[in-house]
């Protein structure tokens, strides 16, 4: 069977489902998930809508919206053809995070509609994950919903950031190199090339080299909107391959085979080439292995090594965010998540991960500077520290939290 005629099969009936949580097998159930009983948690909930987390689903609940603009590598394919993939979001929540999630597409086209979309529908969810939503109006309309009171995030933003920015961490360890004195390229202006950029500054990266499909995003262009604006720089860099010369860090989110053979010969010594295009990366590993024995490489592919997978962040980021009923996910929390992979990676490999990907052998180096996404430690340890960021700045729902016993619990 084709791999397109497997995948049909598979989504007969599509992935996800909703089952009772409590017993309806008697009248006595059926008065209390109902009326009357429904009403005594309604009339508590009416007095002080914190109970909202105590008597409903609203506390270990993401509503997954999308307006079907952005969909991976298919483009603007509309709200009900991205119901397959808003499906899968939801799935991986649950079997990662055992976070529970809805996937809601609406047929909404600009800012202004999605925004009020999501502040209406705010008071029955936990928090909301945006998702294959086009640039630029992406940036706008998580940025508008940061008051509401509960985590909001954009994941093609933010998922790539926070797993490349662990994958660069380790590789500037391993290359004994240093955030401020590097150069990164990035390849892909759209919402995970900015959100990536804007990370790495937060990190210490001074000189950030944006390309798009036009070239190098530099300040004598009169064609940047406002987000690549932020980051356009005096130069008489035109092209890739000219942004590519001793740059330390490539990080590709644009089309396949766009890297060829000279730019990574031009690179500095000890480069990191993330080529994230999929299903085919911006250069294959195999032919930067056969050009440089010091290169370290990641793909978006589970069958290379270093896989860039966002599903290590969103999950374990929301998890934690929604345990401690956080009323944002800030830059902070987000860096925390990053810093927490990067450790994760140092340590020494469980058995169960390792026959996950039948390997005898699994340990920190340059074909492993980031876990595995099946590896049952991230969990913990990226939920904990995100929400251990939360509580340290403030912006927590919870009185009492206890960092030691909430990573057991997690365990």
């Amino acid at each position: 069977m084709s791999l397109e005629n497997e995948a049909l099969k598979y989504h007969l009936g599509g992935k996800v489902e909703i089952s009772p949580t409590k017993p309806l097998n008697s009248a006595k159930d059926l008065s209390l998930v109902y009326s009357p009983g429904v009403a005594t948690p309604c009339l508590e909930i009416a007095k002080n809508s914190e109970l909202a987390y105590t008597y409903t689903n609203k506390s270990n609940l993401v509503a997954i919206i999308s307006d079907g603009s952005a969909v991976l590598g298919l483009g603007n394919i509309g709200a009900l053809a991205a119901k397959p993939v808003m499906e899968g979001k939801a799935c991986l929540f649950k079997k990662f995070a055992n976070v529970n999630a809805y996937d809601i597409e609406i047929n909404a086209h600009s800012s202004d509609e999605i925004i009020a979309f999501c502040k209406a529908i705010a008071p029955s969810v936990g928090g909301i994950n945006l998702e294959d939503i086009s640039a630029p109006k992406c940036f706008e309309i998580e940025a508008a919903l940061q008051d509401l009171g509960i985590p909001v995030m954009h994941d093609d933003q933010h998922g790539t950031a926070i797993i490349t920015a662990a994958g660069i961490i380790n590789a500037l360890e391993l290359s004994n190199k240093k955030f401020e004195n590097i150069k990164v390229v990035i390849s892909g202006a759209g919402a995970a090339g900015i959100a990536s950029a804007r990370m790495y500054r937060k990190l210490g990266v001074e000189n950030i080299v944006l390309v798009d499909s036009k070239g190098v995003v530099s300040k004598d262009r009169t064609d940047l909107n406002e987000q690549k604006q932020e980051f356009a720089i005096d130069t008489k860099d035109k092209s890739l391959k000219d942004a590519m010369l001793n740059a330390d860090v490539f990080l590709g989110l644009s089309a396949p085979n766009i890297l060829d053979e000279a730019m990574v010969l031009s690179m500095a010594s000890n480069p990191v080439i993330f080529a994230l295009a999929n299903p085919v990366p911006e250069i294959r590993p195999e032919i930067v292995a056969r050009l440089r024995s010091d290169a370290i490489m990641g793909t978006g592919r589970s069958d290379y090594a270093n896989q860039i997978n966002n599903v290590l962040g969103f999950p374990f980021i929301f998890r934690g965010a929604l345990d401690v009923r956080a009323t944002k996910i800030s830059e902070n929390m987000k860096i925390a998540a990053a810093k927490a992979l990067a450790n994760l990676a140092k340590e020494e490999v469980s058995d169960n991960v390792k026959k996950a990907y039948n390997v005898e052998n699994l340990s920190f180096g340059k074909d492993y500077i980031i876990p595995k996404p099946f590896d049952e430690r991230v969990k913990a340890v990226v939920s904990c520290a995100v929400a251990t960021q939360a509580v340290k700045e403030g912006i927590t729902k919870i009185k009492n939290f206890d960092e030691k016993s909430y990573f057991e619990s997690l365990k």
